[in-house]
């Protein structure tokens, strides 16, 4: 018996890197998945059934029960195909995981504007459909039932949209679109009992791997001299998976709307944007140059420390 045991989830991208080690973390703990992968290149390009594959044999030679899939999840047909078929082939779906996603990294001045969809497309709208095609499915089920569905959405988000990362404007836009997007859809189907977070992970995966070195030297962060070595890795990507999965869980029921960071065994909850400083003329016009010297006050007295991105301070 595992946390999730008996469940049906659903993972996207999930045919090597994070999405990977989540579908393998939840058939550990007793999940029924479906892999769903394209089998193309970080940027997007190509396709090959063979990642899904290969992940189904690993979870059913592990003695667990899993199946691929090969939509397109930024696709509106693709994604609801998916989750018809999920529930068409184990009978019903709990959990979805939102996790497949590109990289075409350039400078906002060289960026392309297919280099600006192609992103937006599958993280943003590949998060959208899939995310409207369950939730009307468990909208649906609370209509026939009247009872809290217990559906979980877990999205990906990441450090680069929470925090800034020079040379992924389109990157950080959509990843952050993903943090706000949890926000609101969590509003509107708590009525249903349907729970959405998000998890901004810390790992190295072929998306991530040019960033960082095999300890996250590259990143900034200094090296775990004893994690070295014990021969442990704290940018592997498994270290992010035991939240998502304890997120899919009856026992998280609770927990909705919120942002999460997860790297080498370092949990972190975020907050969105907050109120820090605040001045006023009481109801009258500002002048310029008055309100200037209120602002740059602000700076004077409270320098910003810059938060950073997860994986440069996991060790830190």
């Amino acid at each position: 018996m595992g946390i999730v045991d008996g469940k049906v989830v659903i993972i996207t991208g999930a045919g090597r890197g994070i999405g990977k080690e989540h579908a393998l973390a939840f058939a550990r703990e007793g999940a029924k998945v479906v892999v769903n992968d394209l089998g193309g290149e970080v940027d997007g390009s190509g396709s090959s059934t063979g990642p899904a594959g290969e992940v189904v044999e690993e979870i059913r030679g592990m003695g667990g029960e899993a199946i691929a899939n090969g939509d397109d999840v930024s696709s509106w047909e693709g994604a609801q195909r998916m989750i018809n078929g999920a529930v068409s082939h184990f009978g019903r779906l709990d959990v979805l995981v939102n996790n497949a996603g590109i990289l075409r990294d350039r400078m906002l001045t060289n960026m392309t504007e297919e280099e600006w969809d192609a992103v937006m497309k599958v993280h943003l709208k590949g998060t959208f459909c899939p995310s409207r095609w369950a939730a009307s499915y468990w909208r649906e089920c609370f209509k026939e039932t009247n009872q809290p569905t217990g559906g979980r959405i877990i999205s990906t988000s990441s450090g680069s949209g929470l925090f800034g990362n020079a040379g992924q404007t389109n990157y950080a836009a959509a990843k952050a679109g993903i943090a706000s997007f949890t926000i609101v859809a969590a509003m509107e189907l708590a009525r249903y009992g349907i729970t959405v977070n998000a998890v901004a992970p810390g790992a190295r995966t072929r998306m991530t791997e040019n960033l960082m070195g095999k300890f996250g030297g590259s990143l900034g962060a200094p090296q775990d001299d004893a994690a070295k070595a014990a021969g442990i890795d704290p940018m592997a990507p498994e270290h992010v998976s035991p939240l998502v999965v304890w997120l899919a869980s009856d026992e998280a029921s609770e927990i909705t709307g919120q942002v999460f960071e997860s790297a080498g065994g370092r949990v972190e909850r975020l907050q969105g944007w907050t109120i820090v400083d605040e001045v006023s003329t009481g109801g009258d016009v500002w002048d310029p140059a008055a309100l200037g010297k209120e602002v740059l006050r602000w700076y004077q007295e409270k320098p910003a420390r810059p938060a950073g991105i997860l994986g440069a301070r996991v060790s830190s």
